[in-house]
């Protein structure tokens, strides 16, 4: 085991991404803003309806903050395994870099500052849509954004684990099966964690996305977050560590 050795030499990895990402840029941002929407538009307008304020906000506010953090997740997670492991295995991109003066901590660095610009554009999408349907107004809600790119931190870091460890595309089920879909139900995105039995409400506490939540919520309220410091602090432990043990597993992997 050994940590990173950032350098600037990233950023040609992050422009290259780019480049490739504006040509279907359009259809991306349609993709990411569509699936966020209709959880709004369906559960918080219909649902909402029937439901009484949740923790002083109505639903569909409620709705909104949990699903910014929902979208911004999966934008990262998706960029870390599917286009990530695209480019390490199936088109090879990585291994034609290696043959440049960058290294490998260049180009993993270099997915993992563009995983969480995708992250970003993605909350500022959801951020759009919270303004155009009149969800909620106010300074705080313009602290969604870094709070977006802090939320790909910590997803891309855990995904590029994943990466690191799968022999194909089908891997990828797992992760999503036992990590993305039940951190979803336990953390909060659709009501509140203190309606789980204690013992799930003790595993949600664990996991990462109910941090990014708890952040997320009271500024779609208007209203600065509790316990700042240690949300903040999980959610860059979980993707500095995601980090660090990408590039050794990557590392070991390439050497093979």
């Amino acid at each position: 085991m050994r940590l990173p050795r950032p350098s600037l030499r990233f950023i040609p990895i992050w422009r290259r991404n780019l480049l490739v990402w504006r040509k279907l840029a359009i259809p991306s941002m349609l993709g990411n803003l569509a699936d966020p929407m209709f959880y709004m538009l369906a559960l918080g307008f219909g649902l909402g309806r029937l439901l009484p304020e949740i923790g002083g906000m109505p639903y569909i506010a409620f709705l909104a903050a949990g699903t910014m953090c929902y979208a911004t997740m999966n934008t990262a997670t998706f960029e870390s395994l599917y286009s990530a492991f695209s480019r390490m295995q199936i088109q090879r991109t990585w291994d034609a870099i290696l043959n440049t003066p960058l290294t490998l901590d260049d180009i993993i660095i270099g997915e993992f500052a563009w995983s969480i610009t995708k992250s970003g554009l993605s909350g500022l999408a959801i951020l759009c849509a919270i303004l155009i349907l009149g969800i909620a107004h106010g300074p705080n809600l313009l602290w969604l954004i870094p709070l977006s790119l802090l939320i790909g931190m910590c997803f891309t870091g855990m995904a590029l684990i994943i990466t690191a460890l799968a022999p194909n595309y089908d891997f990828f089920m797992y992760y999503f099966s036992l990590a993305i879909t039940p951190m979803t139900l336990l953390c909060g995105v659709f009501f509140p964690t203190n309606q789980l039995p204690l013992l799930l409400q003790h595993i949600s506490v664990l996991l990462p996305l109910t941090h990014a939540i708890d952040l997320a919520r009271p500024l779609v309220a208007g209203h600065n977050p509790h316990h700042l410091i240690v949300h903040v602090t999980v959610l860059v432990l979980y993707g500095l560590t995601g980090l660090c043990l990408a590039i050794n597993l990557i590392e070991r992997r390439l050497q093979r």
